[in-house]
């Protein structure tokens, strides 16, 4: 026991935060729904009960991908993460279709509902509430890609370096920026429907409070469904490429993969040296080049193994391509 809340220490914090604070949103939509009877705040509820199991999933399988290697699971649990989120995905799936279900129903069926100062009132809280997660998950989003920025960067900066995330973080982001945006719809549909008597605005919103709901489940169970398998990164490689090429008795690099193996890089390559020098001298250079990868972001295994230079050039891209991180890291 004592080691699981060991491991729930290290989960992703921006996942947990909003996990309770979407948690406490349901509930007042849950409420205002009870009362007031208005699809949209239906919509809105099941999203935020969505929102909330997934980012509590993600939490707890951030957490439990830091497990340390074992004999029975020597690669470790980086993955775990991704098939957590998997299903967290499939769940939000499922709120989606009841979210499209019952704005269908109101479109067909339309039915005035009152209260309309209780459902904006917990609207306007809900959407002040996701900003403040938003920003939170934005200003994570920063610290994993290596950005530094002014006060509003975590809600500028961060779109354009949300492929440089965590997937717990970038799930979180992603689901509170659509979370956000409902809010607004939902309210936006609210105020029509009492004051034009166009009730059909809120079943019209519903359907579309769905769908940005599977749009979400769409992105992240591509992206999951990748660090399942085991993708590379392509952005890492190329940089990994350049730091080992700078060794001077590093002559070519045959093979280099950087995996992803959940929030961690699993490096492995394979490089070409001179064949006259000694073994210690050889132990040296796997040490200090060992070291230099392990400190580069994210990587937490590296698998080095030589060859004999052969005098064939079998890398050839990675000084052009490098420039392109360098460019991404200065921002």
């Amino acid at each position: 026991m004592r080691e699981v809340f060991g491991l729930l220490k290290g989960g992703n914090k921006p996942s947990l935060l909003a996990a309770l604070v979407n948690t406490f949103i349901a509930a007042m939509k849950g409420g205002a729904f009870l009362i007031t009877g208005n699809v949209a705040m239906f919509a809105e509820m099941m999203h935020s009960i969505g929102d909330a199991v997934n980012q509590f999933f993600v939490f707890i399988g951030s957490a439990l991908s830091k497990k340390a290697p074992t004999p029975r699971f020597p690669n470790g649990f980086g993955r775990l993460v991704n098939l957590v989120v998997l299903t967290a995905a499939i769940i939000v799936g499922i709120l989606a279709y009841e979210t499209i279900k019952e704005g269908w129903h109101h479109i067909w069926h339309p039915s005035e509902t009152g209260g309309i100062a209780i459902i904006l009132t917990v609207l306007l809280v809900a959407f002040l509430l996701e900003v403040f997660v938003l920003y939170k998950a934005g200003k994570e989003v920063l610290h994993e890609a290596h950005v530094t920025g002014g006060f509003l960067a975590p809600l500028t900066k961060s779109f354009t370096n949300l492929n440089r995330a965590k997937p717990a973080t970038k799930l979180v982001f992603m689901e509170d920026l659509v979370a956000t945006v409902g809010n607004l719809m939902a309210a936006t549909a609210v105020i029509i429907a009492h004051f034009t008597g166009f009730l059909a605005a809120e079943g019209i919103v519903s359907i579309i409070i769905g769908l940005m709901l599977f749009y979400v489940v769409f992105k992240v169970f591509l992206e999951n469904a990748r660090g399942v398998i085991g993708e590379t990164d392509e952005q890492m490689l190329t940089h990994i490429a350049y730091v080992i090429s700078e060794n001077p008795h590093v002559k070519d690099i045959q093979r280099l993969e950087v995996v992803k193996e959940g929030e961690y890089l699993h490096v492995e390559t394979e490089i070409e040296i001179d064949h006259s020098l000694s073994f210690a001298k050889v132990d040296d250079i796997q040490d200090e080049l060992s070291k230099l990868i392990l400190s580069q972001p994210g990587v937490t295994d590296v698998v080095i193994s030589f060859d004999e230079n052969d005098g064939i050039k079998s890398w050839r891209h990675h000084k052009e391509q490098h420039t392109t991180l360098k460019t991404h890291d200065a921002k």
